[in-house]
């Protein structure tokens, strides 16, 4: 999508609105609406250079719908707007001070995220409470989640921050056993309001009632997937896929 020179048929104040098949217009409430003239569109990629081109005025933030996840499809915003960012963005980045700015960033996040993993980790193993004699497995069942459950932009609930640390890992634990060990992602679940839900309660009743027999310190049976499933994981790491 380029320049369009279409006439407003709204006020161009800042807003989100949904992407059309048709060029040079957005949906606002199902409506199709022209873009107004002079703008341009940015597409998505550069965050610096979005937030950039929003903080200067008026623009359309785009969204398309994809199943059940919204996407980004960039931004619409006065042409001038946009050059005008994108020039003096461009001046920042050549300038080695910026550079500099972005390592220590980067190695800030990087220390940041350490600490987090060991953090998880360790909640990881509270929350499981294996008894002694079963603690390698327990060391085990830990890793496997926490190198699943902690890479940033996983997008898994170890990495929200609206829960506890030890909610999050109660959490992380039954998604990996729901997906790892039992047949969850083979099942063929109705397409019912709250069922998918009803499914995963359950299957994670089945996760706890598996754990209880290690917090107890019972032996090991011989038919748990468990440990199979933490056999097949670490195959997986050590040929550098990632775990489903």
């Amino acid at each position: 999508m380029g320049h369009t020179h279409r006439t407003a048929a709204m006020p161009t104040e800042t807003r989100t609105v949904l992407a059309h098949t048709t060029p040079g217009t957005v949906l606002v409430n199902g409506i199709p609406k022209p873009i107004p003239s002079g703008w341009a569109h940015l597409p998505p990629g550069d965050a610096g250079l979005t937030r950039r081109v929003k903080s200067l005025g008026p623009s359309w933030t785009v969204e398309e719908k994809v199943g059940r996840r919204m996407f980004s499809r960039g931004v619409w915003a006065p042409a001038e707007h946009i050059d005008r960012a994108r020039a003096e963005l461009d001046a920042e980045r050549a300038d080695p001070a910026y550079a500099k700015r972005l390592d220590a960033a980067r190695a800030r996040r990087a220390k940041e995220q350490a600490a987090y993993v060991e953090d998880f980790r360790a909640s990881v193993l509270t929350w499981l409470r294996f008894a002694p004699v079963h603690g390698a497995l327990a060391a085990r069942l830990a890793d496997a989640v926490t190198a699943h459950a902690t890479p940033v932009g996983s997008g898994t609930v170890a990495r929200t921050e609206r829960i506890p640390l030890d909610e999050r890992a109660r959490a992380a634990v039954l998604a990996w056993m729901r997906h790892q060990t039992t047949a969850y992602d083979d099942m063929r679940i109705a397409r019912v309001k709250g069922e998918r839900r009803r499914v995963r309660r359950a299957l994670a009743g089945l996760s706890l009632e598996r754990l209880d027999g290690y917090r107890r310190g019972l032996p090991a049976p011989a038919d748990c997937p468990l440990a199979a499933a933490l056999d097949d994981d670490a195959d997986d790491r050590a040929e550098g896929e990632p775990a489903a």
